[in-house]
């Protein structure tokens, strides 16, 4: 059997993880909206809110459960989205203009037509500082839905779809760090950029240690937090400390493994199941090799990504997504009615419009294989904003339980009919054909 058939590319293998991850991420969802609206509702709350963390005279780390998944957890998540913004411009799909056009001007609609939508229905002082809830996009849920719908779509839409989401975060990173932060300590901010810079110019001498990393991220995290910008935002810039060359290129590589594979030969030791003392030094000597090899970004992110899509997002959903439904009377109406309209029409205008008008003045080139049939579908799953809206939810209405109450139900019924939507019309296009 040919052996190219049973291999997938890198960004197939990422499909299929954040498509499954969608599926657990469906059913970390579920799970929290039916625990929280049960007789165990108690407990959903008591569970989240019980205080954990390291309290001393000089020091303080503690935190309700809730919030190590917010600020603890999330910073992987970010980190992991940092890695992908590095790649993509490096060496992806965004490493050039001709390529970040049509994912570029996808994301430019995708965030500023919802935001827009959002201040011009937007009549409560209040619940202004919500704009940036329906901004990015869930690149696991559309993803998943996509994946669903298999053959159906062509593979250039699932990257252009992935691509415009990386972009999406980016932005929502980047609000988050602006908007969404607290009371700023410059002293303990500095001495955290400084912490960076110096990981930065370990990269550019193309030195890293994994232990040097994760040591001195916590340390960096730990200030983040209590200088007053939003921690999850170090995730993203300890992402780009993270060096993308391997130590040795693959002529040296390959010399070596002939070398080794030679050597364990020799030093094999005839018909016995164990291996000589020779052949364990030359497998340690090729482990080491291996690493050298291997792209530290890249192996990093595929180290990680398995982690966030399989347990840190459906453990973010199940802390994040459970919502009591309630009556009117603890929730504000037009606030749901707003996110509603801006995850579901605010998302389809801006993408389908703003790629439509790039394309009419010749900004970018849409694959032949994707149709507007295509991209208008797309632009609905782009809807499903789930993950990272709940995450700016948590963030803006974070002293009023109703208003983040209100706009996590918004976020729940705009991402559902976004996503039907979506579907219904990418799933007809292969009738249409």
């Amino acid at each position: 059997m040919d052996k190219k058939i049973l291999r997938s590319t890198p960004f197939q293998k990422f499909v299929k993880i954040e498509g499954f991850g969608g599926i657990l991420l469906l059913i970390a969802t579920l799970t929290a909206l039916i625990w929280a609206n049960s007789a165990l509702g108690a407990s959903y709350t008591s569970i989240w809110n019980y205080k954990v963390g390291i309290k001393t005279e000089s020091f303080e780390l503690y935190k309700p459960l809730l919030l190590w998944v917010n600020d603890g957890l999330m910073t992987v998540f970010f980190f992991l989205i940092g890695l992908e913004i590095k790649r993509e411009v490096l060496i992806g799909e965004l490493n050039s203009f001709k390529k970040m056009a049509f994912p570029l001007f996808g994301a430019i609609g995708g965030m500023i037509i919802p935001v827009l939508f959002f201040l011009i229905l937007n009549q409560n002082e209040s619940t202004f500082k919500g704009w940036g809830i329906p901004m990015a996009t869930d690149i696991a849920f559309s993803l998943a839905i996509l994946n669903a719908l298999g053959k159906r779509v062509p593979l250039s839409l699932k990257i252009f779809l992935t691509a415009f989401a990386i972009v999406d975060d980016l932005g929502a990173v980047l609000v988050i760090a602006i908007f969404y932060s607290g009371t700023i300590s410059m002293s303990l901010l500095g001495t955290a950029i400084v912490l960076l810079l110096f990981l930065y110019f370990l990269s550019y001498k193309r030195y890293y240690s994994k232990f040097v990393l994760v040591t001195m991220g916590v340390i960096i995290w730990v200030l983040f937090l209590k200088s007053g910008i939003h921690p999850t935002l170090a995730g993203v810039l300890l992402a780009f400390a993270v060096p993308i060359r391997q130590s040795i290129n693959t002529p040296a590589f390959i010399e070596n493994l002939v070398t080794i594979t030679n050597n364990i030969k020799d030093a094999s030791i005839s018909k016995k199941p164990i291996l000589s003392k020779e052949q364990i030094q030359e497998i340690d000597e090729l482990q080491e090799w291996t690493g050298k090899y291997q792209s530290p970004l890249q192996h990093m992110e595929h180290s990680l990504h398995g982690w966030v899509a399989y347990l840190i997002i459906p453990l973010f959903a199940l802390a994040n997504a459970g919502v009591v439904i309630t009556g009117g009377d603890n929730l504000d109406t037009m606030l749901i009615i707003n996110i509603v309209v801006c995850l579901v029409l605010g998302k389809s205008i801006g993408i389908t419009s703003i790629v439509v008008l790039a394309q009419k003045l010749k900004l970018l080139t849409v694959p032949k294989e994707i149709s507007l049939q295509h991209i208008i579908g797309t632009s609905f799953l782009a809807g499903i904003g789930f993950t990272m809206a709940i995450f700016v939810s948590n963030l803006a209405f974070s002293d009023d339980p109703s208003y983040n109450l209100s706009a996590k139900m918004g976020i729940l019924i705009g991402s559902l009919i976004a996503a039907i939507l979506g579907y219904l019309i990418l799933r007809i296009k292969r009738t249409a054909n």
